[in-house]
């Protein structure tokens, strides 16, 4: 007896690519419970984010095709592999998302795509999603993946629709890079659009004030920490992103002869690593450490079991202790157990007068704030 795929409809092709969208971080960052991603009833991805601006929305968030041309050895989705191949038209896109905003269930799109023949054909169709929501009166958040090579003109395109973009550059450097694709150029694909990017939307620039995040794939190379933070350190301060996020690799997902299957770190230890990453990068873009003053093992790693805040302050006994009646917020932010939150209550208490005479007057004494004692006085 012979047996017969049928053809997925809509609705299932839907549900196929916003599962598959979950390999593309680069739109929200889980810092809390309420932020990490869900699956709603309907089995389509509603994600919970924080937006570089601040605020908080839903997010529609899904892949126009799954149907991909490179061979990225990280990524599930690439040429040869076993996914289960489909692609939605612009036009089917554009009507389930409005679907979704009228019945007030999104507020906003992140839409990428597989790169289903070339850069150019993806982001013309990556494009015409937003002109029809455009034209039809959305006024909303739009955030587009940028297909590493498309042309200026296609990009060009994607700024005078979106409001936020992001090319993922995948990883630091060059040399990291031949481990990951043979299909794609790292200077000519992905570090000159992204270069491009930010010269249209600096200040004064044609597209001013759309945002550009771009995102590491951890692991999946031979990368270390040093250089993921110092290349974060030069996206946000030479060429102004607004954010820059980490996708841990997870074992079993990409090609044998990637260095991350062979490297013999646990999944596990690769999503704690990728967690002190994201603290690091709070520490430098909150707190006002330079990328250099980051806490490094030999290998030029972050410590596992200890927060690069407090593996600082182990390292810097000269610096302490902090006094909070008198040392600037600044100064209080170097403090492990400390946050912006306490900092400004510090800073309220100061402004009506009030003396601080233990940690008991901030508050409730939390296991984080605890491990604050042993560095302050008062």
């Amino acid at each position: 007896m012979i047996g017969i795929q049928r053809s997925p409809n809509a609705e299932e092709k839907l549900a196929i690519l916003a599962r598959d969208a979950q390999y593309d971080l680069a739109c929200a960052c889980a810092t809390g419970a309420e932020e990490h991603r869900r699956r709603s009833q309907e089995n389509k991805w509603i994600y919970p984010v924080i937006l570089p601006n601040g605020g908080r929305t839903f997010l529609f968030k899904t892949l126009l095709s799954n149907e991909c041309v490179n061979n990225c050895k990280y990524c599930p989705l690439r040429t040869g592999s076993a996914a289960r191949r489909c692609s939605l038209s612009p036009e089917e896109l554009t009507r389930t998302f409005l679907s979704y905003y009228h019945a007030r269930k999104v507020s906003g799109l992140f839409l990428s795509s597989a790169v289903a023949k070339d850069p150019d054909t993806t982001m013309e169709r990556i494009n015409r999603v937003a002109l029809h929501l455009r034209k039809s009166q959305f006024r909303g958040y739009i955030h587009l993946k940028v297909i590493p090579g498309a042309s200026d003109t296609a990009i060009r395109q994607s700024l005078s629709l979106a409001t936020a973009v992001s090319l993922n550059i995948e990883t630091a450097g060059e040399a990291n890079f031949r481990h990951l694709s043979t299909t794609k150029n790292y200077l000519r694909d992905i570090i000159r659009p992204i270069q491009l990017i930010s010269k249209l939307t600096g200040k004064g620039a044609e597209y001013a004030g759309i945002k550009q995040t771009t995102q590491f794939v951890v692991g999946a190379s031979t990368e270390t920490d040093k250089e993921i933070l110092g290349y974060s350190w030069k996206l946000y301060k030479q060429l102004r992103l607004s954010r820059v996020y980490f996708s841990a690799y997870q074992r079993g997902a990409g090609a044998p002869e990637l260095p991350g299957e062979s490297s013999g770190a646990a999944n596990r230890d690769l999503l704690v690593r990728e967690h002190r990453l994201y603290q690091a990068d709070w520490l430098i873009r909150k707190y006002g450490f330079q990328a250099d003053e980051i806490p490094l093992d030999p290998g030029g790693n972050l410590s596992l079991t200890i927060d690069p805040k407090e593996m600082w302050a182990h390292a810097h006994p000269e610096f302490f202790p902090v006094n909070l009646n008198h040392d600037d917020p600044q100064r209080m932010l170097r403090v492990p157990g400390l946050g912006q939150v306490m900092v400004d209550r510090v800073m309220a208490f100061r402004s009506e007068g009030a003396r601080i005479r233990s940690l008991g007057d901030l508050g409730r004494l939390t296991k984080v704030l605890k491990k604050s004692g042993p560095y302050l006085t008062f």
